[in-house]
């Protein structure tokens, strides 16, 4: 039975702020004149989810069954609903439990809550309301006991645990009941707060790898490029961290030399950067079917349940639909925290090829089961993570600012990530942060209501 407390000011405020945002103004700012340049840009504009590219829309019209317009019609869905969502986060606080997003063209956006008072505040947004037991705080807790105890015991047996957002549960999936069992109490929890799913399914690193564009490591493997990426004035790119270590040699496609790895990182994160050569020109470019590309402008993140398409140099452009976040995974060669699920198909050789959710850039393949004749399950390592840890900035189709240096971190910048729920200050005005991003120069909270909410 969901506990109800009394309606008291706060609640009411809150409820009053998801009407002031359904008709698209932010609470804080309602009572301010329109900014003298013009109208805001939609979160839509903003992502340039309104400008899809043609290898995007084919590739879900073909892997999601969607005709070219719904496809469009989807991307400004899922643009829009991130927004809507962020707010939301951030008005329900602890009591948030999660949002995702149900329906064809994404048309549903489903924020639950563990308090019934919060449901007028939900539905107010045009959000669908649903009422859990566990925050997603709680769930997420319970998740780091289970990394922990990973520490401790063998995974072997149970290769994969994550939140399942949508059903408001941690979920083991293990080779027998009983490996999820003893994984479980080695965590300290018990079997009413953790599900188990039985699979035969091992996730595995898609070794002899490639993404958009195939590279090779010392003369042997081959893996793939992820996203362009700079550190100053060096250019590179962005892969998964089990193509090569720190040092290895690259060449490229046409067997040129390329350039070394600057850092890697695997297990515990599976991410990497190679620095190139003059030779090597980093651009925004993803390789879509038939030799034409996708241009990233971002790096948003996706909302549970977007759709989200991979390159790989193996099987290609593929699309398919976000499962889940930060989910760890127990792979032979070691375990990899925080990845994110897809359904998107993959093969031995897409390894640290990139995720893109319409022109945001999301994340290097990871590791997967399956094959793109059945079907299967594929993690990526999101790209946020990458290029905070690195210091690095993503290379986009956008004028970008470098990754900031020694600034404070409650000053906005650009080339900073930022996570929702973040606050900054930003020209004396304070800001709080509705979807996790790298920050852009023509980002500024103040025009990207998209990104930024002001409090």
């Amino acid at each position: 039975m969901v506990h109800r407390p009394a309606v008291t000011g706060r609640r009411v405020a809150l409820t009053a702020l998801g009407v002031l945002v359904a008709t698209g103004i932010p609470a804080a700012v309602a009572a301010e004149p329109t900014p003298a340049a013009g109208l805001l840009p939609t979160a839509a504009q903003t992502l340039g989810a309104d400008r899809p590219s043609a290898p995007v829309l084919r590739a879900m019209e073909r892997d999601l069954g969607l005709t070219p317009a719904r496809a469009s019609r989807r991307l400004v869905n899922e643009a829009e609903a991130g927004t809507r969502a962020g707010r939301l986060r951030n008005a329900l606080g602890d009591r948030f439990a999660g949002a995702w997003l149900r329906g064809t063209t994404s048309q549903e956006l489903v924020v639950a809550t563990t308090d019934a008072a919060d449901v007028p505040a939900i539905t107010a947004q045009g959000a669908k309301a649903i009422v859990v037991k566990k925050t997603l705080r709680d769930l997420r807790a319970a998740k780091q006991k289970l990394d922990a105890a990973a520490v401790r015991v063998s995974t072997r047996e149970t290769p994969l645990w994550y939140v399942d957002i949508p059903a408001n549960r941690v979920v083991v999936e293990a080779g027998s009941k009983a490996a999820a069992a003893a994984f479980v109490e080695a965590a300290g929890l018990d079997g009413k707060s953790v599900s188990v799913k039985v699979t035969a399914n091992r996730p595995r690193l898609m070794e002899d790898l490639t993404g958009g564009d195939a590279y090779y490591i010392d003369g042997t493997a081959n893996c793939s490029i992820g996203f362009s990426v700079t550190k100053g004035e060096q250019e590179g790119f962005a892969s998964a961290g089990h193509c090569g270590r720190q040092g290895a040699k690259t060449t490229g496609h046409n067997q040129a030399d390329q350039g070394t790895f600057q850092a890697s990182t695997f297990p515990g994160k599976d991410m990497s950067w190679v620095a190139v050569t003059d030779l090597w020109k980093a651009t925004p470019n993803v390789k879509g079917e038939g030799g034409q590309t996708v241009q990233v402008t971002g790096s948003v993140q996706a909302l549970v349940g977007a759709a989200v398409c991979r390159s790989g140099s193996t099987t290609g452009w593929h699309c398919g639909k976000v499962e889940q976040h930060d989910t760890s995974v127990s792979y032979a060669e070691g375990r990899v925290d925080g990845l994110t699920q897809t359904t998107v198909c993959a093969e031995a050789g897409d390894s640290g090829g990139p995720y893109v959710s319409g022109v945001q850039a999301q994340g290097v393949t990871s590791g997967g089961s399956g094959d793109c004749k059945t079907g299967g399950t594929t993690f990526y390592q999101p790209v946020n993570p990458l290029l905070s840890d690195f210091g690095l900035t993503l290379k986009t189709a956008e004028a970008e600012s470098p990754a900031p240096q020694g600034s404070a971190a409650s000053t906005w910048a650009a080339g900073r990530v930022y996570e929702a729920g973040v606050t900054v200050t930003h020209e004396s005005v304070r800001y709080q942060c509705l979807q996790t991003h790298q920050a852009q120069s023509p980002w500024v909270p103040a025009r990207t209501p998209a990104l930024w909410q002001r409090v």
